[in-house]
């Protein structure tokens, strides 16, 4: 069963850059651009990188499953639309290198299961978000 609106997963289509958001060993966020593809079978974002077994995003997420990501852009002349995602996350072994199509990523990648979906500007006006949990 998939979680997104059809018009959602389209935009996460045209999208290659995303924002995730963890949370550090003292509370603090921690926010960085990532690399991502949306997992359509299983209805996840899937976030891969280089020395992504190096980073603090993966031991946050090792150490708590929690993250958040988001997708934005803004069209003329002002139009903002976006995606926030809330879930847990957790770390997937194998298949980085496919997410993002570059055998020099990690074997290692994030897969985030949505828990709450924050949409704007997609199925409605900017300014009337679609929010919902699932």
């Amino acid at each position: 069963m998939n979680t997104f609106t059809s018009a959602e997963i389209a935009y996460f289509a045209d999208q290659k850059l995303g924002r995730l958001a963890t949370i550090n060993q003292t509370g603090a966020p921690h926010v960085v651009p990532v690399g991502f593809s949306f997992n359509a079978e299983l209805g996840t974002i899937d976030i891969a990188g280089y020395n992504l077994m190096k980073s603090l995003k993966y031991r946050n997420v090792l150490r708590n499953g929690l993250a958040a990501f988001v997708v934005d852009d803004v069209l003329p002349p002002w139009q903002p639309r976006g995606i926030e995602v809330r879930g847990r996350a957790e770390i997937i072994k194998k298949g980085g290198q496919e997410i993002i199509q570059n055998e020099n990523v990690d074997a290692e990648f994030i897969r985030l299961t949505p828990q709450r979906i924050i949409s704007w500007g997609i199925d409605t006006d900017p300014y009337h978000p679609n929010s919902r949990s699932v």
